[in-house]
């Protein structure tokens, strides 16, 4: 740093300034420091900030199956939040998702000095590790249930599904059948829930959920047996994977999509507005949860107590898959 407030003809301190709080310095003094920092190749020393600032400017992030579409654009939206803010990510993937796993992911990222963590962590088997973090660390939950002792960051996932089931059931439908994700994905339980809930209200009759995976192929063995039911004209699936497999399932079998079943799912992946028909879906806006969950975090860095709760509204996407009842 001294070499660098050498070549740009300031002092250190400005140097400081520069590459920590630059709204603070003049423009052209910063455009001198930052032509000196290039030409010098300067790169703070991270273990020298630890000892001098307290905090190392890295957060952690505690994942799980990244190769799903919900858990890899969440982490995507928690990385870009906190690139906007200088702030470097480090991850820990897991396996699995216990009070074990949970406990070494933590601390595997404790050993990098990362200022707080955030686990994402949209399965039922993760609660039990959320209830035994170290004191003291702090931590955000992202997509884990109601009853975390930390704060939380996730869609509403149970008003998502409410939207989907009144909009077939808007469309003229007597009921709608569901296609459930795993039974211990916290996501697939709200959205069930949410199925159930608006059938309920509405005095119509509840077909009983088939699960499925999550993959395609799940959501195609599950539409070979729903095919057969004569009475089935409208599902909502819980997510657009399992949906297009669905639809592939029930083209095979005869029945036209929509005309003569209506299928909306969940998630509004990329293809899904170019598979045919284009699909119906719930969308999830993945960077909205990313930014509260880092804005919680550095809440509870700066000292924030208690367990807070923020829910991002998802937004019903309508497109060709869905019609009225035949």
């Amino acid at each position: 740093m001294e070499d660098v407030a050498e070549l740009a003809g300031v002092s250190a301190m400005t140097v400081s300034r520069v590459l920590n709080t630059p709204e603070k310095v003049r423009p052209e003094t910063r455009e001198r420091v930052l032509a000196a920092v290039r030409k010098l190749d300067y790169h703070p020393n991270s273990a020298a900030r630890v000892l001098v600032t307290g905090r190392s400017g890295v957060l952690g992030v505690v994942c799980f199956d990244t190769t799903l579409y919900g858990p890899a654009s969440t982490l995507y939206g928690i990385e870009q939040a906190a690139r906007e803010n200088d702030y470097l990510v480090s991850i820990a993937s897991l396996p699995s998702l216990n009070r074990r796993s949970i406990a070494e992911g933590v601390d595997r990222l404790r050993s990098q000095s990362v200022d707080g963590v955030i686990v994402v962590a949209p399965h039922e088997s993760a609660a039990e590790g959320l209830r035994h973090l170290p004191a003291g660390l702090p931590v955000v939950d992202v997509g884990g249930g109601g009853d975390l002792p930390v704060p939380a960051a996730a869609v509403d996932q149970h008003a998502g599904a409410v939207r989907a089931t009144r909009h077939l059931l808007g469309l003229g439908h007597r009921t709608v059948w569901h296609l459930a994700g795993p039974p211990n994905w916290i996501d697939s339980s709200g959205r069930a829930a949410g199925w159930r809930s608006v059938l309920e209200a509405e005095g119509r009759e509840a077909p009983e959920p088939l699960a499925g995976d999550w993959s395609a192929q799940s959501g195609y063995e599950i539409g070979r047996r729903m095919a057969g039911e004569r009475e089935l004209t409208a599902v909502f699936a819980g997510n657009d994977h399992m949906a297009m497999g669905l639809v592939r399932a029930l083209r095979e079998a005869g029945r036209r999509v929509p005309e003569d079943v209506s299928v909306v799912g969940f998630d509004d992946v990329p293809e899904s507005a170019y598979v045919w028909p284009p699909l119906t879906t719930v969308r999830q806006n993945f960077g909205e949860v990313g930014r509260r969950a880092f804005r919680l975090l550095l809440d509870r860095i700066a000292g924030a107590e208690g367990p807070v709760r923020r829910l991002v509204e998802p937004e019903l996407v309508v497109r060709g898959s869905t019609g009225s009842r035949p």
